[in-house]
């Protein structure tokens, strides 16, 4: 399935070229005309996201800034016609993974594209993050703002389910089915009791495990 793209730029020609180069290399690409319309058309389904900064209305620093509170961690190519240090250090500020000075080479666009999402899928294979939150599946480690929490191998367990179905409620059966299909005589409120202490356990991040009454548990991105 080719991957998709996301192309965030107030300029029809610039967008134009994109698209159709972009395309040309087997990506499959969304259009925006504004950080306001990208809003609306961003998935979870978008590998990258294309971003121009100075445009009508929000900037593109701030709408990467709003992602990045919101726990999305789509990869973001900014293009710019800003290319002084500063400017730089700003993107990448913001969660900015690459930064390209307009006017720029496709060929250069291309190559950069690539380059980030093979480094994005690396890095997906070993660690799951969220903000200041990460867990590493190598070395079974979880870190919070830098320092790491100790976790049980259960509370690990759980935790990782849940973050890699982010926004999808699980219900407590389907939790008692992954981390204890081996054990026998778990309860749903075993399910409770273990929510409870990783909530505690990821202080201000325990927020985001939020309960869907009658439902079930989600790691939600917001």
């Amino acid at each position: 399935m080719a991957q998709k793209i996301l192309i965030v730029d107030d300029d029809e020609t610039i967008r134009e070229v994109l698209e159709f180069n972009l395309s040309h290399e087997g990506f499959d690409i969304t259009s925006a005309v504004s950080a306001e319309d990208a809003q609306q058309k961003l998935t979870a389904e978008h590998a990258l996201i294309l971003l121009d900064v100075m445009m009508g209305g929000m900037s593109g620093y701030k709408f990467a800034e709003e992602l990045r509170k919101k726990g999305n961690l789509t990869p973001i190519i900014f293009l710019t016609a800003k290319d002084t240090e500063n400017d730089m250090l700003t993107g990448f500020s913001v969660g900015g993974d690459d930064y390209i000075a307009k006017p720029f080479s496709i060929k250069e666009v291309i190559a950069r594209v690539k380059a980030v999402l093979k480094r994005q899928k690396m890095q997906s294979n070993t660690e799951l993050i969220f903000g200041d939150l990460s867990l590493n599946e190598n070395t079974k480690e979880v870190c919070l703002k830098g320092k790491k929490i100790d976790l049980t191998k259960t509370e690990y367990k759980l935790l990782t389910l849940l973050i890699k179905h982010t926004n999808r409620v699980l219900s407590r059966e389907e939790i008692i089915d992954t981390i204890w299909s081996e054990t026998p005589y778990i309860t749903e409120r075993t399910v409770d009791v273990h929510i409870a202490r990783l909530r505690k356990k990821l202080e201000d991040y325990g927020q985001f495990l939020t309960n869907q009454s009658g439902f079930g548990y989600r790691f939600a991105e917001f």
